[in-house]
């Protein structure tokens, strides 16, 4: 039950009026499967759709849930006219963050393949998520790959690229939690998640290979998808570090991101609707390119 409270508290902090917007909702649409068990996203679609489609990801702690799959999550983009598909992945501790990676590099191949039936633009899509879901969405941003040409399954064949990434205070670096040399592997500031880790946190030798390669921080380069990312100065679960550090490491490599700091905000904040008109600029503009609001 707690870890379907984490998935829920991003859609609670959202109080918009979502009865105004008028959309279709497809539930469960199958994207694949793993050991057995359907992988499932619902596609949100507004009346008047813009033809560009954004990935929500549904995910706290690394656990994700049909459950938590809420329509005002994403009222500011569907009235932009985004058609958005929240994505629900395999969970921690069935599967580890390696694991779960995987599953969305699937949803976003998925959700390419099928652009002419969503009536999108396949080479301009967005991905956004909070915490969890931010890190899925960095991952998207900083290591979606080519897909493969002799794939069996056609839908391996797509590109799990984004053009453009919105999320909340996401991690960026496991290795370097709240300051230089903090092990948040697994460990320590997340010990209380180690399951979405794996054996390798139960070493340092493990954790320090690990954390490598589930860093978003890693793979950061000048080619990276645009990024925005909004984030509370007085987090308790992820700190600001985390947001900051980025930061550098993207103006080092001359890449392009841009940090947000919410003064007094915590681990999401009511009225969390106003930040994600933010998100849905920043979607018009890296997207559709067109400017909505002043920067």
């Amino acid at each position: 039950m707690q870890r379907i409270l984490l998935t829920l508290i991003l859609a609670f902090t959202f109080v918009s009026a979502f009865a105004e917007t008028k959309f279709t909702r497809t539930e469960d649409v199958i994207y694949g499967r793993k050991f057995g068990t359907a992988l499932t996203l619902d596609v949100f679609q507004p009346e008047t759709p813009n033809g560009y489609g954004i990935l929500f990801m549904v995910s706290g702690g690394f656990f994700s849930s049909h459950e938590a799959v809420n329509g005002n999550a994403c009222k500011a983009l569907l009235d932009r006219g985004y058609t958005v598909f929240e994505v629900v992945h395999g969970s921690q501790p069935k599967f580890t963050i390696s694991e779960i990676e995987l599953d969305i590099h699937r949803a976003v191949r998925f959700v390419r393949h099928n652009a002419a039936k969503y009536k999108i633009a396949p080479e301009k899509i967005g991905i956004t998520g909070g915490s969890a879901g931010g890190h899925l969405s960095l991952t998207m941003g900083t290591q979606g790959a080519k897909g493969n040409p002799q794939a069996p399954d056609v839908i391996d064949r797509e590109s799990s690229e984004v053009q453009a990434v919105a999320c909340f205070y996401p991690p960026t670096d496991f290795l370097n939690w709240s300051k230089e040399g903090d092990d948040g592997v697994g460990f320590g500031p997340t010990i209380k998640h180690q399951g979405a880790f794996g054996p390798d946190c139960f070493s340092a030798a493990g954790r320090q290979k690990l954390g490598k390669e589930i860093s978003p921080i890693c793979f950061v380069t000048s080619k990276m998808a645009p990024t925005l990312v909004i984030h509370g100065d007085a987090d308790q679960v992820v700190p600001l570090y985390q947001a900051k550090m980025f930061e550098k490491r993207c103006a080092e490599a001359k890449a392009p991101y841009k940090l947000i700091i919410k003064p007094g905000a915590d681990h999401g904040w009511p009225g969390m609707d106003v930040e994600m008109k933010t998100f849905a600029d920043w979607f018009d503009e890296h997207l559709r390119g067109i400017k909505t609001a002043a920067k």
